[in-house]
């Protein structure tokens, strides 16, 4: 029998994996056409930011509905029929008339990535319960190569000069293929089915598992605190999907494939960052390398900005991917294990600040660009490493 989950949950892992690299790879497709799409719909900065912010917006909305589609139908089923559907969406965008169309489709591009993304999570937890060890991260880690795939297939594409409705067809084959292939590798039966065999319940701290706990004032300035740090997180994180792309186009006056690069170099950072981030934490502690990842982001951003140079544009979202990999994860962590919270409800709140940084940095970032100039803008990161570094005292620093 142990011979046979064992077998199973290997299997399942690699689905898993399988739906998070779809899921990163589907819309990095998308990033490096932005140019494009701003050109063919005749668009200022602000107005592109503001069709940009849709989709986090129809994240925030949908999150709501992720945990019942998972109780109706499984999380294997919502995730890998989701990236289907999310495939299918992303088609919309090459038809898209006017910005405000183009709104619509990335708020529905959104919301189904936000339901994945929790059915994934969730599926990637009872995978992680049969190992009885950590194995989440590498799934991220995962996620971050399909970015990175993805953002170079869209690169290519630009410069080749491939029609987009084509490019995002094959996209939308090619990704549904690989998330019904992977349906049949996940894991079978309810959702709480591997919890017995885990050691999930018998590690919780007994003040996690009874009585009624409460929302404190402490709590609550903890939470203020790390939802500041996710969303600086996101802010630098959509400066390269958002911006990087029009930044090193307009400013550094590069081709279309070029532009691309951006994006690419910053997903290949924190894909790096990530698949390497535990062992540095273990070692320094959460509180040392975000701090110090921090200082990176703003420095070389800020480097990047100061010496306007195709080689330093790309060096700089480079570090600035690198600064944050671990940021999310550690904030997510210790967001869970707050005392005095119901279980999940720190996780939760901090997910959706997540969200909301993601929400207000295309409009923000679009408006200062329309007003001073995309490399003012960009001045966003900076201001954000910096934050990071101040704030990161709220991160434990254990080994």
């Amino acid at each position: 029998m142990s011979a046979l989950i064992s077998r199973q949950a290997r299997q399942a892992r690699a689905a898993v994996a399988a739906v998070f690299l779809t899921n990163g790879a589907l819309f990095a497709n998308v990033v490096p056409r932005y140019p494009q799409l701003k050109s063919d719909l005749g668009v200022s900065n602000a107005v592109l930011g503001t069709a940009l912010a849709a989709m986090p917006l129809g994240a925030l909305l949908a999150g709501l509905f992720a945990a019942a589609a998972i109780r109706w139908w499984g999380s294997a089923r919502v995730a890998a029929l989701g990236i289907v559907a999310l495939a299918a969406s992303t088609l919309l965008i090459a038809v898209a008339p006017h910005w405000t169309v183009l709104a619509g489709v990335l708020a529905v591009v959104g919301a189904l990535d936000a339901v994945v993304d929790v059915a994934q999570n969730a599926h990637g937890l009872r995978v992680q319960r049969l190992y009885r060890r950590s194995v989440v991260n590498s799934f991220h880690g995962v996620w971050s190569i399909g970015a990175v795939l993805g953002g170079l297939m869209g690169s290519a594409a630009a410069g080749l000069q491939v029609p987009l409705g084509v490019h995002l067809a094959g996209s939308a084959a090619l990704f549904s293929v690989v998330a019904l292939v992977a349906l049949r590798f996940l894991l079978p039966g309810p959702e709480d089915a591997e919890r017995d065999l885990g050691s999930d319940a018998a590690a919780a701290p007994p003040a996690r598992q009874v009585g009624r706990q409460v929302f404190t004032g402490a709590a609550l300035r903890m939470l203020a605190a790390l939802g500041v740090l996710a969303a600086c997180g996101a802010l630098v994180e959509d400066a390269g999907a958002s911006w990087g792309a029009l930044y090193l186009s307009g400013d550094l006056h590069t081709g279309a494939a070029t532009a691309g690069l951006a994006f690419v170099a910053l997903q290949v950072a924190m894909t790096l960052g990530r698949l390497t981030g535990d062992r540095v934490i273990d070692r320094y502690g959460q509180r040392t390398v975000v701090r110090a990842g921090g200082l990176l982001a703003a420095a070389g951003m800020g480097a990047a900005l100061a010496v306007p140079s195709l080689p330093a544009a790309l060096a700089g979202f480079a570090l600035a991917g690198l600064g944050v990999a671990t940021l999310v994860p550690a904030v997510m962590h210790t967001a869970d294990e707050l005392p005095g919270l119901p279980p999940g409800t720190g996780l939760t709140i901090v997910s959706w600040l997540l969200r909301g940084g993601f929400l207000l940095s295309p409009p923000l970032v679009g408006a200062v660009a329309d007003l001073a100039g995309l490399r003012i803008g960009l001045l966003s990161v900076v201001v954000a490493g910096i934050v990071t570094a101040v704030l990161a005292r709220v991160l434990a620093n254990r080994a």
